[in-house]
């Protein structure tokens, strides 16, 4: 999504959340949980309370849209659904997979990463507790990309908002990283969630942009990040003749992955172009064209 003046991309994602809370009404995020899609987490900051405390019956309160909530709030995509003979919705290629706790909220909730938020700044930014230049990337940068794979604020905020620092600052120390950075990629992309798969392609544009020689060091991992990029490829919104007024939130996954597919073509040196026809053989090249 892009960042409002002012706003970081972590905060305006916070704004976005609202919006569908507004829209959609609450319980959207609880009801991803009981669906199976997001972890519960624990019960409290100090752990789960023991289970002689607990209620002994769960309530669970099925969720409903608002009707005609979900326009603005959700990626722009029509992300086709199979429904079978007993009504459930059978398992595609499109269909969403759960998301498994991140190392990111593990080394969150352990008070292990040197980072506050910044209440002073618009729209909340990250006060790092130790200079970005004396940071080892090695160990920091993947942690964070591991938690692109968050829904579920604060955890959400600090991962994205982190990865747009370290990349901002990170100069020579990012490309040494790269290899541990596609497992994280992967796993984020493979969640299936057009939300998360919108938040990866912009931080993997923003990586490349980050650096000398990162489009190229990335295309020996294509096998890796780029199959997701087919699947998705050819979602698109399709309103007839409206007009879209949510085109600078650049949620279309149809055309956020054609533009990120381009730029790693650009930066990708005389190889990218073949090692991206091979996974993706409906694109075409922006620069032999």
């Amino acid at each position: 999504m892009a960042a409002r003046p002012g706003l970081s991309a972590a905060a305006t994602l916070l704004i976005e959340d609202e919006l569908r809370s507004i829209l959609e009404g609450k319980g959207w995020l609880l009801q991803d949980k009981q669906d199976g899609l997001l972890p519960m987490g624990t019960h409290s900051v100090f752990g789960n309370f023991p289970p002689e405390y607990m209620p002994k019956k769960k309530i669970q309160k099925k969720f409903k849209p608002k009707p005609g909530g979900n326009l603005f709030s959700k990626p722009q995509v029509n992300v086709p659904k199979k429904i079978g003979k007993d009504g459930k919705v059978i398992e595609t290629a499109f269909t969403r997979r759960a998301i498994q706790p991140t190392e990111f909220r593990r080394f969150y909730d352990r008070g292990d990463l040197p980072i506050q938020i910044d209440h002073g700044k618009i729209g909340g930014k990250l006060a790092w507790k130790i200079e970005l230049e004396k940071l080892d990337f090695h160990h920091y940068l993947p942690i964070f990309f591991d938690g692109l794979r968050e829904k579920e604020d604060p955890y959400r905020f600090f991962s994205v908002q982190g990865v747009y620092d370290l990349l901002e600052r990170g100069g020579s120390k990012i490309l040494p990283v790269v290899p541990q950075l596609i497992i994280p990629i992967k796993t984020a992309l493979n969640t299936r969630d057009p939300e998360l798969i919108c938040t990866v392609l912009k931080v993997l544009k923003a990586l490349v942009l980050s650096g000398e020689m990162i489009g190229e060091a990335l295309v020996p991992y294509y096998r890796q990040i780029l199959p997701i990029f087919n699947i998705f490829k050819s979602i698109n919104l399709n309103i007839g003749d409206e007009m879209d007024y949510g085109q600078r939130k650049d949620k279309c996954l149809g055309d956020l992955i054609h533009s990120t597919l381009e730029l790693l073509e650009i930066h990708g040196g005389e190889d990218a172009f073949i090692n991206i026809k091979y996974m993706i053989p409906t694109y075409e090249s922006c620069v032999l064209s």
